[in-house]
């Protein structure tokens, strides 16, 4: 997540997996979770649910090729009972 600049900081991921709010293909995704191409990767951070496929992996990549690596599936804001899409 951190190379993908999805989540900006490792610690901060480490904790977001630890806390069940990673999900890789419909389960519960540990830190240390390996993935691969095709993946669907769920992602909870406070009212925004992030759905990606993984598209390239990469140990380095360079910001502005950073998009290649996923497609945004759903990229959602919840709320009060309703959704709203950003």
């Amino acid at each position: 997540m951190k190379v993908s600049r999805l989540i900006k900081r490792r610690t901060i991921a480490k904790e977001v997996c630890d806390r069940g709010l990673v999900s890789i293909n419909g389960r519960a995704a540990k830190a240390g979770a390996d993935i691969k191409n095709g993946d669907i990767v769920e992602i909870s951070l406070g009212r925004r649910r992030l759905k990606i496929e993984v598209c390239m992996l990469a140990e380095n990549m360079p910001a502005k090729l950073v998009s290649q690596m996923y497609k945004v599936l759903e990229d959602r804001k919840t709320g009060n009972g309703q959704e709203d899409y950003l």
